[in-house]
């Protein structure tokens, strides 16, 4: 379990106006920062693990139609990073390749000579190249060319082109936002990510929970006291506003844009890592207050408190939005 060093120097009193004017600050960044940000440049730093990020940066700008991030979201959403994955459908690999569809569309992307869906250097170009295929069966269809890349991936080309664009079906629509809205948490922003209107809220019912006993599995119902471990907590703070994460924390990570160290807000959930390479090794998440501390429940023994983020597992932050929670594997609303 990790451990923190309790916020020193700061009296609960002092801590708590601190917080007040935190959360107010929320709200006038988000008044005076919406709207700003920019296209994607790349990878959002750990974002993707170590060992794949290469091969999706090289094989994430096939064609325009496609970008690192989209490419990381479809294979995300697809498999979670496990090449090893097999759906009760037959889908195959990181990719989730069907046989049928692999036959006719995997490539050998590493060179060896032959073609393996369950090797990530064969399934990552394979999925790739497969959207940049579809991409140029609609390409004449009018809109966005990587929306109807998406819808062409979920319906078929044909109905792409019968519809010119986007079907009007709503599993389609809904896999099309989905993939764009997973592929931000990926993006590394050209400008600063738009703060959250429901941050300050989320603070406020952690700032309540404030000395409450930690609980490992704790979820805050009254058969385990009201009490909380730290994904817990964070999912607890969300729910509060209306918006639902995941229960374990690695699972969060995903749920929003990451902005950098030096653009934290009140509100941002900030998370902790065993490999800050790898987003897959996180094993702890608190709710970022302003000036270095943030609000969590830190391990059994403890209670829920103010601790810093600055500490050597730190792997980074993430911005919590509706549509982004509801873009994470298992969570997407139909």
């Amino acid at each position: 379990m990790r451990k923190f060093w309790v916020a020193g120097g700061l009296g609960a009193g002092l801590m708590l106006c601190l917080l007040g004017l935190l959360v107010i600050g929320t709200y006038m960044a988000a008044a005076g920062l919406a709207g700003v940000g920019g296209r994607a440049l790349g990878l959002a730093k750990g974002s993707v693990p170590a060992e794949y990020q290469q091969l999706v940066q090289k094989w994430g700008t096939l064609c325009p139609a496609i970008s690192p991030a989209l490419l990381a979201a479809q294979l995300y959403q697809e498999s979670g990073w496990n090449p090893r994955a097999q759906s009760p459908a037959a889908a195959q690999g990181m990719a989730q390749f069907i046989p049928g569809t692999w036959q006719t569309h995997g490539v050998d992307g590493n060179g060896d000579g032959k073609k393996d869906v369950w090797d990530p250097e064969d399934a990552i170009p394979s999925a790739a190249s497969y959207d940049c295929e579809l991409a140029s069966y609609v390409k004449r269809a009018p809109g966005n060319a990587t929306h109807n890349m998406l819808a062409a991936y979920n319906a078929g080309a044909y109905r792409v082109i019968q519809y010119n664009g986007v079907p009007p079906y709503s599993e389609t629509r809904n896999y099309v936002k989905t993939i764009t809205t997973l592929a931000k948490s990926f993006e590394a922003p050209a400008g600063r990510v738009e703060p959250s209107r429901q941050a300050a809220a989320a603070i406020y019912f952690a700032q309540q929970k404030l000395g409450t006993r930690y609980l490992w599995g704790g979820t805050g119902t009254a058969a385990q006291g009201g009490r909380f471990d730290c994904s817990g907590l964070t999912q607890a703070a969300y729910h509060s506003v209306g918006i639902e994460l995941p229960r374990v924390a690695n699972d969060q990570w995903n749920a929003g844009a990451h902005p950098k160290r030096n653009e934290l807000l009140p509100g941002d959930l900030v998370f902790f890592a065993y490999d800050l390479k790898d987003p897959r090794s996180i094993h702890h998440v608190g709710i970022y207050v302003g000036g270095g501390y943030m609000i969590n429940a830190p391990y059994t023994g403890a209670r829920i408190r103010f601790d810093k983020i600055d500490t050597p597992d730190y792997i980074g932050a993430t911005r919590v939005t509706s549509d982004g929670a509801k873009a994470l594997p298992g969570t997407n609303a139909a």
